[in-house]
């Protein structure tokens, strides 16, 4: 006898209106991706000093031109709404304060990985990819490289790129400006 599991899953709205009730922990991290709530990994200090180190490169290449959103939430559909590791956002005077960052807004999304590589890898980059973001990195910290994805289709993303220590890249929107690999991992 085979047993039908059926999920249930929740809105964007559904998931705010949790929050908005206590429903979750106050110390909880979670986020809503594809309908379904995700209890996020507790960061490591790797993890949060290579988050830091984009933090402040970004800001010392690119000041006033970006917005830098760091783990905060940006609005994908009416069933995702993740928080990606850093998000280069085009600025705007209310700082995002009267909705939620969407595609739209987006230059560049960062993830950074080591045990939620997969999830990035097999849902978080495919959803990034039918949300129509223009270009994604995910920078691995188990093998010390990053992957960029860039050009959006119905198939996944046109481009994927892989820079290893010592190589420099750069933002599609940017491409004056060169970031050499070490300076993401230090």
């Amino acid at each position: 006898m085979s047993i039908q599991v059926l999920k249930r899953y929740f809105t964007v709205e559904d998931y705010q209106k949790m929050g908005e009730f206590g429903v979750f922990k106050v110390d909880e991290n979670n986020e809503l991706v594809a309908g379904e709530i995700i209890k996020m990994s507790p960061i490591g200090k790797r993890h949060a000093a290579c988050v830091n180190r984009c933090n402040l490169l970004f800001y010392q290449i690119l000041g006033d031109r970006i917005l830098i959103s760091v783990q905060n939430p940006i609005l994908l559909n009416s069933l995702s709404q993740p928080q990606p590791d850093l998000t280069l956002l085009k600025p705007r005077e209310d700082f995002y304060e009267t909705s939620l960052p969407q595609p739209s807004d987006i230059l560049l999304l960062i993830e950074v990985s080591d045990t939620t590589i997969d999830f990035d890898q097999q849902v978080k980059i495919p959803l990034y990819c039918q949300s129509q973001i223009q270009e994604v990195w995910l920078i691995d910290l188990n093998q010390n490289i990053v992957r960029v994805y860039r050009n959006p289709t119905a198939n996944g993303y046109q481009s994927i790129q892989f820079f290893t220590v010592e190589q420099t890249l750069t933002l599609a929107i940017f491409p004056e400006f060169n970031i050499n690999v070490n300076q993401i991992f230090g």
